[in-house]
């Protein structure tokens, strides 16, 4: 005859619907630090690519929110392609960091390749 006294019970409860066991807390949300990976506002036009999902695109920081707009509707035209003007940022399908350096150079604004 087996001795049942010494067996450890290994089951884990899962899933349970009565509501008798409390929820874990949810984790605070983190925020990076303050004046870390944020570009600063001193008007300089920053034209930085970005690798997503295997393509690239190109990103323009720095243009005034009434700007953003037209900017970002010539620089499309310009560079034959598609993207959109949102937060602050003008987004391009495609890596055309030269034409949009030589764009804002052509326009006598003060520009900078962000990035690597």
């Amino acid at each position: 005859m087996k001795d049942d006294r010494h067996v450890r019970d290994e089951r884990v409860l899962v899933y349970s619907t009565d509501g008798s066991l409390p929820l874990p807390k949810p984790a605070p949300a983190r925020r990076p630090p303050a004046g870390r990976g944020a570009l600063p506002n001193d008007g300089v036009v920053r034209v930085a690519r970005e690798r997503r999902r295997n393509s690239a695109v190109t990103l323009v920081h720095g243009l005034a929110t009434a700007e953003l707009d037209a900017v970002g509707k010539e620089l499309r035209g310009l560079c034959g392609t598609g993207g959109t003007a949102k937060n602050g940022v003008v987004e391009l399908q495609g890596d055309h960091r030269d034409k949009v350096v030589a764009y804002f150079e052509k326009a006598q604004r003060h520009v900078k390749r962000a990035g690597g």
